[in-house]
């Protein structure tokens, strides 16, 4: 069965509705959001009408049984799409009406509650245990010889909320280099599409040189090889999406708070604190026995049972 995912061209949401879609075993169709003008200046919440703001792809007909939007933008389509044999799902708070959706798929600090809400504690994925032993008989042998007590760093960047320059990158990229000369680790790096070239390229000049590796952006994405190989894996806490990927790993995980403040990101990652998951990095690797927290197959199972699609 297909699904239509509707979304503006960001990989957390992006990331999210595919979990989703692969967890409840359908067939995901990407609709990535195009936005006409003036509207794609203006917040989602006040369009007067999502079909007046968004091209005409998005609406396409036939539509499948089930339509999914991500985030603000996605939720007012797929809400707009709704009616008697079509499905309508957000993922995210919606920031409007919850009864306008068959079913809102909510993260625990978006705060929300209802007959039709489904609340994770993390936001939805596409790490599952298969595709991370999948990835580690791929990439454990390239990682091996960077030590066996691997660290993977997941960097993010600047968004309106949190700042990662060249600043937080000098003081971060010296932590990293006392940590592997003290603790002895292996450390691989990953930047994100919103990581600043001029972060990637101090991490370069002053880790490359120890033995780090960083990716370059080509060939094979390391990312998922990264997650089912670490020992620890620490990342910057300015993303939910990437922060509850590595959560639904084993692998204990340790946050860089970033200058800058989100009520809602911040809860989440107090939240994660809190429950024993995740710790604040303070320059020094720390181990301690964890376990995944993953609740996309169990939204998954409660989509179909709720939609009625078993």
């Amino acid at each position: 069965m297909k699904t239509r995912i509707i979304c503006s061209d960001l990989a957390g949401l992006r990331a999210q509705a595919l979990g989703l879609a692969e967890a409840a075993e359908l067939t995901p169709e990407l609709q990535n959001l195009k936005f006409r003008w003036p509207w794609d200046k203006i917040s989602p919440g006040l369009w007067p009408s999502a079909r007046w703001a968004v091209e005409d792809a998005a609406f396409a007909e036939p539509l499948p049984r089930v339509v999914m939007g991500a985030g603000g933008a996605g939720a007012r389509v797929a809400a707009a799409l709704r009616r008697p044999g079509v499905k309508a799902v957000a993922i995210q708070h919606p920031r409007m009406a919850l009864d306008k959706f068959d079913l809102v798929m909510a993260a625990r600090h978006d705060g929300i509650s209802g007959d039709n809400v489904v609340v994770t504690r993390t936001a939805l994925h596409r790490v599952t245990p298969a595709r991370l032993a999948a990835e580690a008989a791929v990439w454990a042998p390239f990682f091996a010889p960077f030590g066996r007590k691997l660290v993977a760093v997941l960097l993010g960047g600047s968004n309106g909320r949190y700042r990662f320059e060249a600043a937080q990158a000098r003081e971060l990229a010296a932590h990293f280099a006392g940590m592997m000369q003290r603790d002895r680790v292996g450390l691989v790096v990953t930047p994100s599409r919103r990581t600043d070239p001029e972060v990637v390229k101090i991490f370069k000049e002053a880790l490359a040189p120890r033995g780090a590796w960083i990716w370059d952006g080509t060939g094979d994405n390391p990312y998922f090889g990264m997650l089912a190989c670490a020992d620890a894996i620490i990342v910057t806490a300015d993303s939910v999406s990437m922060v509850s990927e590595a959560v639904a790993t084993s692998a204990p995980v340790l946050l860089v708070r970033l200058p800058g403040k989100s009520a809602r990101i911040g809860a989440f990652m107090d939240e994660l604190v809190a429950d024993g998951r995740a710790r604040d990095f303070a320059g020094n690797l720390q181990l301690w026995d964890t376990g995944p927290v993953d609740d996309t197959a169990m939204a998954a199972a409660e989509l179909r049972r709720r939609l009625g699609l078993d």
